[in-house]
Parts: structure tokens; sequence; C-alpha cells
């Protein structure tokens, strides 16, 4: 999903999700995944309700000041959000990914105007990132 420089990640979070597609080993791609790990910044009570509506489990940490709130409403505030952490720590490879994506300045800057070129782009970066797992170094 392709936003403005300026948009933020969250409001897209149900569009994203929505365009997923798992390809499993025969049939046609699932468009639920197993779970999303995000970061902070997706623990919104709207991406939460979004994920158990649609069975999906959430890797997502509580943002401190939402289990301060939770807290403060005793029984009504409800149960804590499950997290699993060795889940979560895996994450990381995806962020790794792209920040080598990034590596090439016009990516990270954005500098194409068109979706069409700057999608071009990435596909460029990936596949030079796929010879070099192909090419052995000395």
């Amino acid at each position: 999903m392709l936003t403005p420089g300026q948009a933020g990640d969250s409001p897209q979070f149900r569009t994203v999700l929505d365009r997923i597609r798992v390809p499993g080993p025969v049939g046609r791609p699932r468009t639920r995944p197993d779970a999303v790990a995000a970061d902070k910044a997706y623990s919104s009570k709207a991406n939460r309700a979004y994920l158990r509506r649609r069975r999906i489990t959430a890797v997502i940490p509580e943002k401190t000041d939402q289990r301060a709130n939770r807290r403060n409403k005793g029984s009504a505030g409800g149960r804590p959000v499950s997290f699993d952490p060795v889940r979560y720590r895996r994450r990381n490879t995806v962020e790794r990914l792209f920040q080598k994506i990034k590596t090439w300045r016009g990516l990270a800057t954005r500098y194409d105007k068109t979706p069409q070129s700057y999608e071009a782009g990435l596909h460029l970066r990936g596949a030079i990132m796929w010879l070099k797992t192909l090419t052995p170094t000395t």
C-alpha cells in the first residue's frame, strides 16, 4: 500500500491486511494469516478488535499509557493483552529487510513521483538482493 510520505502507517493497517495473500502448497492463497507481528504503533483498540474478528493472533506489545489506563479502570479495564515475546523477536528479520531495501536512497526518500516507478525500484532492489544471495563471496 503506497501512501504519501506524511501519512501514518496505522490507519493503513486494515487495508494492508485485506490485501494479504498467504500461498499454500496447493489451492488458492489464504487471506487470513495465522498471526500479525507489529510494533507498539499498531496497538490500538480498533486494530486489536479487527484482528480478533478475523481470528488472527496479535503479536503486538501494549503501549505503556494503554496499560496504565487499563489498570486505572480496574476490573472494568478488561484483561491484559496476550503477548508472545519469542514470536515478537522474530519480527526483526522483516525490519532488517526493510533497512536493506532503504539503503537505496531513492527508495528511502521516495524520489520517484509515480507509484509505478517506485514499485519498479522496489522490484529492482529485491532482484539485486536476491542475486547477491546466489553469488558466492570470496
